[in-house]
């Protein structure tokens, strides 16, 4: 194991309430992956005359245990418990019900209270609750990791073939991201369910069709930000497969840049986690557009002034989003992604002028190391002062820590060449 994911596994462990709740959840899934053997209207085990059966692995006619119907055995039928434990003895489930099992007996079985024979009671159709509740359990889980898994692979695959070939295939793309994420995906969702057999996998292909694209603007921008990087150029030189290029060199790179405070703020606001999901994304979105509106810029203003400009609306925007109402800080949050996502851009312009043509190889891996090392440790730092200080102090820091680098950028001035300053 990494050092970074041994630590990151010693602050999960250092977390109770995590390791709890992870518990729990694990417990109450594994045991729903197996609802046939907790909630199901057939038995378990069965032997009879000298042979075991297993009724829930396969189906078996009424013939096997002496009826005379050549059809599947139906075992809450009383005549086939009663051939059964004339030569034998069944082992059934704790809950002698399926999901889509209809209680029958005598006088009202709808609606009933929680018992012991129906620990939640049944619903209006004379359900067992506790049956269904367990396999719809299982089924949402499952439904939500496998939705979230192929919409990240498909997303992440999309923006890092529009961000590493760029031109016209970046193009192409766009103008058909824009015209899909167009329709309306609720009443398509709608419609197609209408005449489409809802299925788990009908279901899941139609969910798919909309929520691949939440991630394909911010890798889409991390891999254009990538592929002119030296040492990818340098791995293409080298005859490096393209795919191999993304994967392993620029794909691990796209992935680390987080915000630290931000839903901590909103949801302080009055946000729900729905709130702070549109947040994070106006983000990400002002932050995909942030490089071509840095550098359109820094072309007319230089890049000195650039960086004094997106410094302070960064330092402007983190403060403002103290005293703001959750609306109006929703409303600033795209422009604090243009500055946080273009100063960076702007800066590695500037490394051929600082440097001899000789070391600039090294000089620009020390920047993106610099780069990438800030943003891995910056969340760390940023906690625990939110910890020891509260989120307030700590953002007050951040902007702090932001104006110091306008003397930085001033300093480098003079070795800029004059186009740049």
């Amino acid at each position: 194991m990494r050092p970074i994911n041994r630590r990151r596994l010693g602050q999960f462990l250092a977390n109770r309430r995590g390791i709890v709740s992870l518990v729990v959840f694990g417990l109450l899934f594994v045991t729903s992956l197996f609802a046939e053997f907790l909630a199901n209207n057939r038995p378990i085990l069965i032997w009879y005359d000298g042979q075991f059966y297993s009724p829930i692995v396969r189906d078996y006619p009424e013939t096997t245990f002496g009826g005379d119907l050549p059809t599947n055995a139906i075992y809450t039928d009383r005549e086939v418990q009663h051939l059964i434990e004339a030569k034998g003895w069944m082992l059934w489930p704790l809950i002698p019900y399926r999901y889509d099992t209809t209680v029958v007996g005598e006088g009202r079985m709808s609606l009933l209270p929680p018992s012991w024979a129906h620990p939640l009671g049944t619903d209006d159709q004379a359900r067992d609750v506790l049956a269904r509740l367990i396999y719809g359990f299982r089924i949402s889980v499952l439904f939500g990791f496998t939705l979230t898994i192929l919409s990240s692979i498909v997303g992440i695959a999309a923006g890092a073939v529009q961000g590493y070939f760029g031109g016209w295939v970046d193009l192409g793309f766009q103008r058909f991201l824009e015209v899909w994420q167009s329709m309306p995906a609720i009443y398509l969702l709608i419609i197609l369910a209408s005449f489409i057999q809802p299925g788990f996998w009908t279901l899941l292909g139609i969910m798919l069709l909309f929520s691949w694209m939440a991630l394909v603007g911010y890798v889409r921008a991390e891999f254009l930000r990538g592929r002119n990087f030296d040492y990818v150029r340098a791995a293409r030189a080298l005859g490096m497969l393209d795919v191999r290029i993304m994967m392993r060199h620029i794909l691990p790179n796209a992935m680390t840049a987080s915000l630290t405070f931000l839903p901590f703020i909103l949801i302080a606001k009055g946000a729900g986690v729905a709130t702070v999901g549109l947040a994070l994304t106006l983000v990400f979105a002002g932050g995909a557009a942030g490089k071509l509106v840095c550098a359109f810029i820094g072309a007319r203003i230089g890049v000195i002034a650039t960086v004094c400009l997106t410094e302070g609306l960064t330092v402007v925007g983190i403060i403002g989003l103290l005293p703001l109402p959750l609306e109006a800080a929703l409303v600033i949050l795209p422009v604090i992604g243009v500055a946080l996502n273009g100063t960076s851009s702007v800066l590695y312009g500037t490394v051929p002028d600082l440097v001899e043509p000789a070391r600039r190889t090294r000089a620009f891996s020390i920047f993106y190391t610099g780069t990438i090392g800030s943003g891995a440790i910056a969340p760390a730092i940023y906690g625990f002062a939110g910890d020891a200080l509260g989120i307030p102090t700590a953002l007050m820091v951040v902007a702090g820590m932001l104006l110091l680098t306008l003397p930085l950028a001033i300093a480098l001035r003079p070795a800029l060449a004059p186009a740049l300053r």
